[in-house]
């Protein structure tokens, strides 16, 4: 079983999952986990990996339309190294900054790999689910697509000081919280872009029709991409860009265009069923842990 399978499964036991994170009584928490392995190639710093493991969590508040409150992590790895601690400390401090939330801790431990768990806390008074969109909404992402996947690129070709710069992503909290009451769905595109919208097609019961002309590729990817066919498959595919993928009626949204604090770009629009680009079916692929 992969882990979209276990997840599915997850869904159906336990009633508050199935979004970007759970939502009790105003209280918005989320946990994420990172490995060595999967999640950090060789060069990313210790830095880097405390910005990143945080930042995934804060971009899972961003995606429910709350404001992050604190922020802990679990730390195993092999040795402890007193300047590699102190390296993801100040990582993890400089992404809660950005988000006026607070490293507050957590735990260490042993473990043959390095390895993080990060949690984020926070508050939500008009939380943004998957299931809202509706036929006739615009959707949009944030920012730009692909900046992960140009990171990995550099980071195989021994370029880790421009990997690391690319992996330290700025999570959405500030626009996320802008748009509740705006979006009527809403999600992080860590699986990718396509995955994202298969993802919110089905919660919502709804189709989208997106231009791939219209798609905010990142820079970066111009520099490692030798194609179009490899510029599409960082941009749309690859997916850990942490970006916002969202719906709403497109009169509402451009009219707060101006106050969200990150660019948005509209991608298309919300439709009975299929997900198409172009017209022709998207392939429902993405990130896979």
């Amino acid at each position: 079983m992969d882990e979209r399978s276990a997840l599915g499964l997850l869904a159906g036991w336990v009633d508050a999952a199935g979004d970007d994170a759970a939502v009790i009584d105003g209280l918005v928490i989320t946990t994420d986990m990172l490995h060595a392995r999967t999640d950090f190639p060789g060069g990313t710093t210790r830095y880097t990996a405390g910005w990143r493991s945080i930042g995934a969590s804060l971009s899972d508040v961003a995606a429910m339309g709350g404001t992050a409150t604190a922020a802990v992590a679990a730390y195993g790895a092999p040795a402890f190294d007193a300047e590699e601690i102190a390296a993801f400390v100040d990582g993890a401090n400089d992404v809660c900054d950005l988000t006026g939330a607070a490293y507050v801790g957590g735990d260490l431990d042993d473990h043959d790999e390095f390895t993080v768990a990060g949690t984020v806390v926070g508050r939500v008074d008009d939380p943004v689910f998957r299931h809202g969109a509706a036929p006739g909404d615009a959707v949009y992402v944030t920012g730009t697509l692909g900046r992960t996947g140009a990171a990995i690129r550099e980071f195989e070709r021994g370029n880790v000081e421009r990997g690391n710069e690319l992996f330290r992503f700025e999570p959405r909290v500030a626009t996320g919280r802008r748009l509740a009451g705006v979006a009527s769905a809403m999600m992080d595109s860590s699986d990718g872009l396509a995955r994202s919208l298969h993802q919110l097609a089905a919660a919502s019961d709804c189709g989208f029709a997106v231009e791939w002309d219209r798609l905010p590729v990142d820079r970066a990817v111009d520099a490692v991409a030798d194609d179009d066919a490899a510029r599409r498959e960082l941009s749309t595919f690859f997916g850990e860009d942490f970006e916002l993928v969202f719906t709403g009626p497109r009169a509402a949204v451009e009219s707060t265009r101006g106050a969200l604090g990150a660019p948005i770009t509209r991608i298309g629009r919300v439709t009975d069923d299929g997900v198409l680009a172009d017209g022709d079916p998207l392939p429902d692929r993405g990130y896979s842990h």
